[in-house]
């Protein structure tokens, strides 16, 4: 599988790498957030604050706490017909669907229900097995993290 370094996240984490697959094609105002996010350091050091077995791992509030986002303004929502399955990355967002801003989640196993109601943007292409090994909580004890976030093309 060839993939385009100027959309693909190498993320660092605790528990190891993990390269996702960005998807522009399903919500590119979500993937440029997300891409100018990784360029300015915003998620170095972020924690897992809310990781549900068998669910998703959530990340990106920078209080650790699922309160906070970065100093844009939230995005229209970008829902699309991907399904949520192992692997995907979807933005986490509050009741109001055009309220995602900073914080994604990573999902388990299939989270069908979500379908079209968030905003899937990526898909984990690698380290999924290190993904798994993220502590469980709600909030989490002692959280992982991610430790760097960087798009591909600027990791050279």
């Amino acid at each position: 599988m060839s993939l385009d370094p100027e959309n693909t996240i190498v993320m660092e984490t605790t528990k190891g790498p993990v390269v996702i697959k960005l998807r522009p094609d399903l919500a590119p105002n979500h993937v440029e957030r997300i891409k100018t996010l990784a360029r300015e350091g915003f998620y170095d050091g972020i924690v897992f604050h809310r990781v549900i077995d068998g669910f998703m791992a959530q990340v990106g509030c920078p209080h650790g706490t699922g309160t906070g986002g970065s100093d844009y303004p939230d995005l229209a929502q970008e829902f699309n017909a991907e399904p949520h399955v192992r692997g995907i990355c979807s933005m986490a967002r509050a009741q109001n669907p055009n309220s995602a801003n900073s914080q994604f989640f990573i999902v388990f196993d299939d989270a069908r229900f979500l379908d079209k109601q968030y905003t899937v943007w990526g898909q984990v292409v690698e380290g999924m097995d290190n993904v798994d090994k993220i502590k469980r909580g709600e909030p989490v004890r002692d959280p992982d993290s991610i430790v760097s976030m960087k798009v591909m093309a600027d990791a050279a």
